[in-house]
């Protein structure tokens, strides 16, 4: 069963189902509760699996098991679309409900919360992050201010590379202060252009793992 889109009405459970506390995802041995994130088959077999949570589990008589779910959606799904600081594996808790059948649920993953993410050592293809949450009908956000950071004041995007002053401890994109990728991994140290190097020679060689904690707010 396809996954509906925004602004249609889903399909209601019927009376006399009964509450299920799991379901085995078939062909497989992964067991999927209420709470997980689960990839979902997307209704055209090009595009890649709807990502959703799992809000109620329930079976029929004749043990036809259907769960609720509530969506996420990619930024492109997005009324505003993809923007530069959206991470490839970014995705939007919406407010669209729906009720599909087990059956088309493929797998299960994980949505990390946006600082988690950032502390993961390794990103597997389940891994996922959500910093925002998206009313499909307006396509409004919550929160709808972020964290910004460099000279072009954009949130942070965990794909790309970022340095950090050690005056200011601003973070900085390479190709915003006139470097290349390869030139920011070679470096020990970094003072932006409003920084008085002379003022942090005794700095010691300090990156952090990401700049989420280091944040002024905006956009």
């Amino acid at each position: 069963m396809a996954k509906t889109r925004p602004g249609v009405s889903a399909p209601k459970l019927k009376a006399g189902k009964k509450d299920l506390h799991s379901y085995t995802i078939r062909g497989t041995n992964k067991i999927v509760r209420v709470g997980d994130c689960v990839l979902m088959r997307p209704s055209d077999i090009g595009n890649p699996p709807y990502v959703a949570r799992v809000e109620k589990i329930e079976s029929d008589n004749r043990n036809n098991v259907k769960v609720r779910v509530r969506w996420y959606y990619r930024p492109e799904e997005s009324l505003g679309g993809r923007r530069q600081f959206h991470g490839a594996k970014e995705l939007f808790l919406s407010d669209h409900y729906d009720v599909q059948s087990a059956q088309t649920v493929e797998g299960k993953c994980i949505v990390h919360s946006f600082k988690n993410y950032t502390k993961l050592e390794n990103v597997g293809a389940e891994d996922y992050y959500c910093r925002f949450e998206y009313k499909a009908a307006t396509g409004a956000f919550t929160p709808d201010r972020v964290a910004v950071y460099c000279k072009c004041e954009m949130p942070y995007n965990p794909d790309d590379l970022m340095v950090q002053c050690e005056g200011c401890k601003d973070w900085y994109h390479p190709a915003c202060v006139g470097m290349t990728i390869e030139e920011a991994k070679m470096l020990e140290h970094f003072v932006c252009f409003e920084c008085s190097e002379d003022d942090f020679k005794q700095f010691q060689n300090g990156f952090h793992a990401s700049p989420v904690s280091d944040a002024k707010v905006g956009l």
